[in-house]
């Protein structure tokens, strides 16, 4: 399965902002602290082998959810949308990432004027061509339509999504136009939504375990999970996938988040930043 042509630079990244592991971390679950700070390093040093360059935030003890920066906000064609997650806790996190995004990157931020509007950016996928937001306990409609209102030039659609997970738990892109997700019910029934709402159309690579499903596909290559947690997917990506892969253990931090989109906000710089 080649990497088509079709939305292939929306995938060119520049920047990733991530934040290290708390300590705080440990009240959250059966998280084995030491363990879950060396994956995290890994991922952060596979991200640079990639090509880009990693803004790490210092941890912050009065926020043990910190390091899973993706919910804060959406950036797309180098403009920030600044999510209101539903979790009023983490608000202070938001916060910290519209300074960073504005003061370290200088990037435009869209704020959303719907005081009703809630967002989290792990409810939402952008396919290089079109938005699909999915409707959970942490999103809903309006801040499905500050999304669109924040990135006109592209088509956005509401997709709900079962309870309790965020849309990128079911379903990411593997590549340009390959959308990747799991056998489960659950995640083939929005699947099937995706494809009767979509704009355009997609190659799917469905993969046995669900937790596979998580991926990140950046500067041409697919990161997915290590062999030791998703044994029967490694393997289909092998046969299936004809370009650059790397794997990357998550498990302590995927007891708490998506799994790999968590972690980071993936910035590309935009030639031609538009005025708001």
């Amino acid at each position: 399965m080649a990497a088509g042509t079709g939305a292939a630079s929306a995938f060119r990244y520049t920047h990733a902002v991530v934040c290290r592991i708390p300590v705080s971390l440990r009240t959250r679950g059966q998280v084995e602290l030491e363990e879950a700070r060396r994956q995290h390093e890994a991922y952060v040093r596979l991200l640079r082998e990639l090509g880009l360059d990693v803004i790490e935030l210092p941890p912050d003890e009065a926020l043990p959810l910190c390091a899973f920066v993706e919910d804060s906000a959406v950036v797309c064609n180098g403009i920030a949308l600044i999510a209101r997650p539903g979790d009023a806790n983490r608000i202070k996190e938001v916060e910290t990432i519209r300074v960073v995004l504005k003061k370290e990157l200088d990037l435009p931020i869209i704020e959303m004027s719907d005081t009703k509007a809630r967002l989290d950016g792990g409810d939402v996928l952008f396919t290089g061509r079109e938005f699909f937001v999915g409707l959970s306990q942490w999103t809903n409609e309006a801040g499905a339509r500050a999304v669109a209102a924040a990135f006109p030039e592209y088509p956005c659609t509401p997709i709900k999504v079962p309870e309790p997970k965020h849309l990128k738990s079911y379903v990411t892109m593997g590549g340009p136009d390959l959308l990747c997700v799991g056998t489960g019910k659950e995640a083939q029934e929005v699947l099937k939504r995706m494809e009767r709402e979509a704009t355009y159309s997609y190659q799917t690579l469905t993969l046995p375990e669900d937790d596979a499903a998580n991926v990140l596909y950046l500067n041409g290559t697919l990161v997915h999970r290590s062999i030791e947690e998703i044994p029967l997917s490694f393997k289909i990506f092998g046969e299936k996938i004809d370009y650059p892969r790397r794997s990357v253990n998550i498990s302590q931090l995927a007891k708490l988040s998506c799994g790999l989109t968590s972690s980071c906000i993936l910035v590309r710089r935009s030639r031609h930043i538009r005025n708001l």
